[in-house]
């Protein structure tokens, strides 16, 4: 017990040194003083005497510290318990701190790794001679971050260094972004014999605090002679890098198209003067297009009037070719042009001039007017 009591914290110690104080008094208590008994009897041996005595303290002896032992083995076992979990909760605090050192550590001391991406994604579809554009008619956007951070590297001699545009197999995966400079240049796409360069333009990029805008590259041909019969835009550093590993980027596979193939593609969103066949399911010269022409149906805006004037004449027009689902998919494609403020009243003439119908510039109407409201 003085062994345990010495390892114990002095708060603890002095708990258990109040318990043994509380109950062991009144355990040394029980045990009878042989002078404080009644007289023994006249010719008693004091040898016996002694014996019994000495045999009989024993066995209270025994049962008080059996007692003791019964009284203090839970508040023993409690402050025992309580000075593991303490012992226990510094240890795991001052592994955590030190795992968190030996990271910073590393980061701060280790070798910087550092990675080009695209932050815009390319605008769809991709024509051959025409401008490649980011999302919204934006510059695409070329940024070199650092891979454990994600932050842009606005410093250092890597944030202005030139980048190359270059053109990759559509099925390059690379292993996600896990590939080596080997693999990325084996998979570098040259221009068939006899063509111009695959990417035209300004395929050079200097970074500027890290961020390099792409300048006016197109395509000269399209991507169907190709293993996948898709594309993908790369960005390479071209400067020396001190063997410093920059990894480099990659785009979402896309198709490229030839230019004709532009004059054919449908608008979204369409607008009011534009063709009929720029909707959905409805192809230039085709049947539907000209069952269309033939009712007086040129642009958009004709097809939506008829649409909400008329909508079972305009149905028929179009015939039980079309199915349901081609018919709604037309619908829907036509009902995302954007329409113009102008309304228009239409007033019968027996009638108030105070009254009438309220429509938009397709014909749909919009309330009504009665006494002028």
């Amino acid at each position: 017990m003085w062994v345990f009591l010495v390892h114990c914290n002095l708060r603890q110690f002095h708990r258990i040194f109040l318990c043994l104080y509380v109950l062991w008094p009144p355990m040394l208590s029980q045990k009878r003083n042989p002078d404080d008994g009644d007289g023994s009897a006249d010719g008693d041996n004091p040898d016996d005497k002694r014996r019994k005595f000495c045999f009989m303290s024993v066995v209270r002896d025994a049962i008080s510290l059996q007692s003791m032992q019964q009284l203090l083995e839970p508040v023993i076992r409690k402050v025992v318990r309580e000075e593991v979990e303490l012992a226990l909760g510094k240890y795991i605090t001052n592994v955590q701190r030190n795992d968190e050192n030996d990271a910073k550590e590393i980061y701060s001391s280790g070798p910087r790794c550092f990675q080009l991406k695209f932050v815009t994604d390319i605008s769809l579809p991709v024509f051959t001679g025409s401008r490649i554009e980011g999302r919204d008619s934006s510059n695409l956007m070329v940024a070199l971050v650092d891979t454990l951070t994600g932050e842009v590297v606005g410093a250092g001699p890597q944030s202005s260094a030139k980048v190359e545009i270059v053109v990759l197999e559509g099925d390059f995966e690379g292993g996600g972004d896990n590939y080596t400079v080997e693999e990325f240049r084996n998979n570098i796409v040259r221009e068939r014999e006899g063509k111009k360069p695959l990417l035209t333009g300004e395929t050079l990029v200097s970074l500027k605090d890290g961020i390099g805008l792409v300048g006016e590259i197109s395509f000269t041909d399209n991507s169907s002679w190709t293993r996948s019969r898709r594309f993908r835009l790369g960005a390479r550093i071209t400067d020396d890098n001190d063997g410093t590993r920059i990894l480099e980027a990659k785009t979402a596979s896309f198709v490229v198209r030839d230019h004709r193939g532009e004059l054919y593609k449908k608008h979204h969103p369409p607008t009011l003067q534009d063709e009929v066949w720029r909707l959905q399911k409805i192809s230039k010269d085709g049947a539907y297009h000209k069952r269309l022409s033939q009712a007086k149906i040129e642009t958009v805006q004709d097809f939506l009037t008829h649409l909400y004037v008329q909508p079972s004449r305009l149905r028929n027009i179009l015939g039980p070719g079309m199915s349901t689902k081609m018919w709604e998919a037309t619908i829907e494609h036509a009902q995302t042009c954007v329409l113009d403020k102008k309304i228009y009243v239409y007033k019968p003439h027996d009638l108030e001039q105070k009254s009438g119908v309220v429509f938009n510039v397709v014909g749909r109407v919009m309330g009504l007017l009665s006494d002028y409201h």
